[in-house]
């Protein structure tokens, strides 16, 4: 009786071990990984690729932000010091004009220094 069980068992074996065998026998060879330089790239490369898409995000967001909150408040004060530096500017000019030191005869002529 032992004998049949020992045949059963082993048929019941070889049956399970063919199919595992085939498996681990058939399986193709792993190329090598990636060396940690190569990783390290790659993952820098994906990072910069995210933090330049983040970057453009925040870019048109500040933009729309300054063009809707921003550039219509200072309009009238840009006007305003512009307004200034140019009257200032032109006074300066006149008064330069009065004095005869700066003065030529025509466009071309120099100054007299003496």
């Amino acid at each position: 009786m032992q004998m049949k069980e020992l045949v059963f068992t082993l048929i019941l074996l070889m049956q399970a071990w063919d199919p595992l065998w085939a498996q681990t026998t058939a399986a193709p060879a792993q190329p090598d990984p990636p060396g940690l330089l190569q990783r390290l790239t790659e993952g820098a490369r994906e990072v910069r690729a995210k933090v330049q898409n983040f970057g453009e995000l925040v870019r048109g967001f500040a933009d729309a932000y300054y063009e809707d909150h921003i550039e219509p408040g200072y309009g009238k004060y840009f006007e305003w010091a512009s307004g200034v530096r140019d009257s200032a500017w032109e006074r300066i000019r006149t008064t330069a004009d009065k004095f005869s030191l700066f003065k030529g005869k025509t466009p071309t002529d120099q100054p007299d220094v003496n």
